[in-house]
């Protein structure tokens, strides 16, 4: 006789895109599920309401409300990990405070794994994104290894938009970078930049960290159930 056996249920991922662009959502997904286990479900919720990118003061404000309420739309019980799919980390510690399972942003997972070389630098898209950013990074792992913050006249809307253009742009943004501050890593930050860092890898001197693959990798190293912070970078990933 033969006795039937449960399969056990699919480890699962939510992805959040605190801004309101499907395609965004669909582009990050891809990229966090192929930095993931085969096994592991990634799942996808795209905010209902806010900018369609990101890239001023109050849109990164109403994008904290939007994940929140986007982690509401989703069948919490059953998520094993969650990420916040936007660079500035919006709504990051009001998550954590809510959900039962690890929670990161891209910035914090960039940072932490920048960290593991010492010390980073970060480009990303749009100069409103700078103080905001000079705001959050002190206040999240990894955040002291940070010795400059460049942002590129065009937004991540435009970069995602136009990724040949924004090769061109990143490369000489890094290039600059190094000439006025030397560092050991530098994190190409944003959900529109994702699958960069491999791309330009051969052009830049020093590793290239893409937030989103580090988001998929650190997240899922954290311990299953909790709150709170993660724990230190336990898989850096291999640069060319």
């Amino acid at each position: 006789m033969t006795i039937a056996t449960e399969s056990p249920s699919p480890r699962r991922l939510l992805l959040i895109n605190p801004n309101t662009t499907s395609a965004l959502t669909q582009t990050i997904t891809r990229f966090v599920q192929a930095a993931l286990p085969s096994d592991v479900v990634v799942e996808s919720v795209t905010a209902r309401f806010g900018a369609p990118y990101i890239a001023t003061e109050v849109g990164y404000a109403v994008a904290a409300h939007a994940a929140l309420d986007a982690w509401t739309r989703a069948q919490q019980p059953a998520i094993d990990a969650a990420i916040i799919g936007c660079f500035g980390d919006p709504g990051l510690f009001a998550l954590r405070e809510v959900a039962p399972c690890p929670v990161t942003g891209l910035a914090e997972a960039a940072l932490m794994e920048a960290a593991t070389y010492g010390s980073c630098a970060v480009i990303t898209g749009g100069h409103a994104w700078g103080p905001i950013l000079e705001r959050l990074l002190p206040t999240l792992e990894g955040g002291d290894t940070v010795r400059d913050i460049h942002t590129v006249e065009l937004d991540g809307a435009a970069l995602y938009a136009a990724p040949d253009a924004a090769e061109q742009i990143l490369i000489g943004a890094c290039t600059t970078v190094l000439r006025r501050q030397p560092v050991d890593a530098i994190v190409l930050g944003g959900a529109g930049l994702a699958g960069l860092a491999q791309k330009l890898q051969a052009h830049v001197p020093v590793p290239l960290i893409d937030s989103v693959t580090a988001a998929a990798r650190q997240v899922w190293h954290a311990p299953r159930g909790g709150h709170g912070a993660l724990p230190a970078w336990i898989a850096p990933a291999a640069h060319a």
